[in-house]
């Protein structure tokens, strides 16, 4: 493969590589989405085998959420500072001992430690594997590709619920035990697949490691390419960490976790509470369970919308009309907390579908805003700073829906996409024409 064209690596075709590399790094949505979801389903036979109070079966909900704020932030400095390759491993072997740990846990206090522990490994997982999947990505397909990533959340998520419900069915009155142990099986895969995964070319660029950075381009884009086709100079100016908190950075940051927090609160409390949320409106029994099944499902549609219409409507567009028209969804479920099934399920799979465009975007702003010095940090940030509100959110659920009702709740999220919805308007930039390194330049 010859470069005779001068092609900017931004602007350069799509490859084996991006493509294997986009999959090797959505095990890390995707095995959010599952060791956060299955707990959701085993959550009332778990309570009952280890007679757990409100308060612990809260904790239990949230502590994986707490971990994220945590290994968030501090992988993303890892990252940073030692490279995107060296967790980008590691943390799936730590997310494959913790989950089978689980198996053998017999008391509150041990599950809420493994779950706060798989928390940390999974923020950890966020930062290094969109950054380093961002930093190969042209610009063309970027915003795309870090899309989908989101919707493997949903996929995680759809299948840790049929798999849940299937183990729940056949492994009798121990099974929530086998149900959340599984998810050292797609951890072992995606450990396996990510083996010999190169360093990022613009990381390396950065640390002024130049001959490295080209031997990498090569390997990926061919002998016709080197570093003098990335638009990403050498040796930039000083960017350290403390940007995120001042200046233009950190009103970026500040943008970033807003919209991210907002979007992922409804998000994590019905996510983690369906088959509840779903009893409380009437839906009980097997229509609560696969209810919950077809809303995550939904989900997933939801954000292959997004992905669809994140290049043709725009970054900023896409972002306000899906904080509008999910928070109408749970307005409506506020006003008609009594409503027949069909509509309650109806209205739920509304917000699901509408949702989505937030969701996708959760992997493409953080990236593209913040400098290569600095993104696995901003990232890690963001996922930490948004993870508070979402653990606090998952607390409260259980006493919310005990102390104000379902239709306060679901009043409440709606209060809650329109604080999304007011900074968005406020606050997001249009991204989706520029390369990495423009769209992030303060």
């Amino acid at each position: 493969m010859t470069n005779k064209l001068n092609i900017s690596l931004e602007d350069a075709p799509l490859n084996s590589f991006h493509k294997k590399l986009a999959i090797y790094s959505s095990g890390a949505p995707f095995l959010d989405g599952y060791i956060l979801s299955i707990i959701g389903v085993v959550l009332m036979q778990l309570s009952q085998a280890l007679q757990l109070t409100e308060l612990e079966e809260g904790l239990v909900a949230a502590a994986s959420l707490v971990g994220m704020f945590f290994g968030g932030f501090v992988g993303g400095l890892f990252t940073d500072k030692l490279g995107r390759k060296t967790l980008y491993v590691l943390v799936l072997v730590m997310l494959a001992v913790f989950s089978l740990g689980q198996f053998w846990v017999t008391s509150a206090w041990a599950l809420i430690t493994l779950r706060l522990l798989l928390g940390v490994a999974i923020g950890a997982d966020h930062p290094l594997a969109t950054s380093l999947l961002a930093e190969f990505l042209p610009k063309k397909q970027r915003g795309s590709i870090l899309a989908s990533l989101v919707m493997m959340w949903f996929v995680g998520a759809a299948v840790a619920y049929v798999a849940g419900e299937l183990i729940l069915r056949s492994m009798g009155p121990e099974a929530w035990r086998w149900a959340l142990a599984s998810a050292v099986v797609p951890a072992v895969l995606f450990l396996i697949m990510r083996a010999g995964t190169p360093e990022s070319a613009r990381w390396l660029l950065s640390k002024g490691r130049t001959r490295e950075a080209d031997n990498v381009i090569k390997k990926v884009y061919g002998d016709g390419f080197s570093i003098s086709d990335l638009p990403e100079p050498p040796a930039k100016r000083h960017v350290t960490v403390w940007s995120l908190f001042h200046s233009s950075y950190g009103k970026r940051i500040f943008f970033v976790s807003i919209f991210w927090t907002c979007s992922i609160i409804p998000q994590f409390a019905i996510y983690a509470f369906a088959p509840k949320i779903l009893a409380a409106m009437g839906l009980t029994g097997q229509l609560a369970a696969w209810g919950a099944v077809a809303i995550t499902i939904i989900f997933v549609f939801g954000c292959l919308l997004g992905v669809k219409l994140i290049n043709p409507l725009g970054r900023r567009n896409m972002l306000m009309h899906s904080f509008l028209w999910s928070g109408l969804a749970l307005l409506l479920l506020g006003l008609f907390p009594d409503g027949a099934a069909v509509l309650t399920l109806m209205l739920f799979g509304s917000y699901a579908l509408f949702i989505g465009g937030a969701q996708v975007l959760q992997y493409v702003y953080p990236n593209e805003l913040f400098p290569t010095e600095i993104r696995g940090s901003a990232v890690g940030l963001a996922t930490s700073l948004s993870r508070i509100g979402a653990a606090i959110g998952t607390y409260l659920v259980p006493i919310s829906l005990s102390s104000i009702g379902i239709a306060n709740t679901m009043i409440a999220a709606f209060g809650i996409s329109m604080v999304g919805l007011f900074f968005t308007w406020l606050m997001a930039p249009e991204t989706r024409s520029l390369d990495l390194a423009k769209a992030s330049a303060a």
